[in-house]
């Protein structure tokens, strides 16, 4: 699934990205693999904390003073971002490449009128006069649904709602015609209403202006709304990555697993929600086999130690679970380790913390 295509937007291939600090270099992301079709929808999903965000960072080259890629390459159209330095990167970011933020209100300069910061954006890539970039400003507010373009320009990101405000970074984002938008978690802090609206909004400019889109979200929901493929991560690592109606239907990974029976079931009654045990584990204290041994049910001796390949089946579904191994039924007649063994291989000393 993650070969280099002519079709591909872009690949991340074997990505690294570490945080420098007095001592070490902390890993955070450990051999990201994926690639983005034109045209097509790929959604990063999983916790918070398991590298959704720093992996889009990364593809923006954003990422802190303190974080740096290690190894890998990020193919766009060929040209691999981690190679470029600010300059180059600088005219491929918000120009072929653009980011919708998180929280609208801390995007947006609060000093500076909605019109000002968007024909900025379009003046700083494309050689355009103050008017023409003022017309396109309209017109690509026009084109997000915003009533009254004309007088909205001259307001201030305080004097419209939340959903008002992420149609402005929506404008903003597509304003120099992208190949590739990268979206993260663009519907959070908006009522569910809203949300729909935003979520119709960017599938329908998707297929206007034929790009493509990274969506980052912890949200199933909206993942079956709009992904044609899903990545799922967890502390780090890819554990599990297809097409959204193969993950739906048969999802493999038992971390997946949970993520989706954690959702609620409106023809289902439930004593109580099913949840996933445990947290996403500390950087510095990451376990030495597979990272979700810890909290995992079907947890082996072995998955304590040594980390499961990637393994990929006939139709391109990718999961890194020993399950899914020709060695799990060697693996398995270890058999499942007890309450009292699991906590002692969950615990610092093994995992070498």
């Amino acid at each position: 699934m993650n070969e280099v295509s002519e079709k591909s937007n872009l690949d991340v291939k074997n990505l690294h990205v570490g945080f420098q600090t007095k001592k070490s270099v902390i890993k955070i992301l450990n051999g990201i693999d994926f690639s983005v079709k034109k045209g097509e929808t790929l959604c990063i999903v999983g916790e918070s904390g398991c590298g959704k965000s720093l992996t889009s960072l990364s593809i923006m080259g954003l990422l802190p003073k303190t974080g740096n890629i290690t190894a890998g390459e990020i193919l766009f159209d060929g040209k691999d971002l981690a190679k470029l330095n600010q300059k180059q990167l600088s005219s491929i970011r918000g120009n072929e490449i653009s980011m919708i933020f998180q929280e609208p209100m801390t995007s947006l300069n609060p000093v500076h009128r909605i019109g000002k910061q968007i024909t900025e954006s379009i003046r700083l890539h494309q050689k355009v006069r103050k008017k023409e970039a003022e017309e396109r400003a309209i017109e690509m507010l026009r084109l997000v649904g915003i009533p009254s373009p004309e007088k909205r320009i001259h307001q201030y990101p305080h004097e419209l709602s939340g959903g008002m405000r992420q149609r402005v970074m929506i404008a903003m984002a597509l304003s120099c015609k992208p190949k590739l938008l990268i979206a993260d978690e663009p519907t959070t802090a908006l009522d569910v209403t809203i949300q729909a609206q935003i979520l119709e909004l960017i599938n329908k400019l998707k297929q206007e202006m034929e790009m493509s889109i990274v969506m980052i979200t912890h949200d199933l929901g909206v993942v079956s709304e709009i992904a044609d493929s899903v990545l799922v991560m967890y502390a780090g690592e890819v554990v599990e990555y297809s097409d959204v109606k193969s993950l739906f239907r048969n999802p493999q990974h038992p971390y997946t697993k949970g993520l989706i029976e954690s959702i609620p079931k409106m023809d289902v009654e439930m004593a109580e929600l099913p949840v996933i045990k445990g947290s996403v584990p500390d950087p510095m204290e990451m376990p030495t086999g597979c990272r979700f041994s810890t909290r995992c049910p079907y947890a082996q001796a072995a998955c304590f130690y040594e980390v499961p390949p990637m393994e990929e089946s006939e139709d391109s579904h990718q999961v890194r679970c020993w399950m899914y191994s020709e060695r799990w039924e060697t693996i398995e007649r270890e058999g499942i380790l007890d309450d009292c063994s699991r906590e002692t291989a969950a615990s610092r000393e093994l995992i070498g913390g």
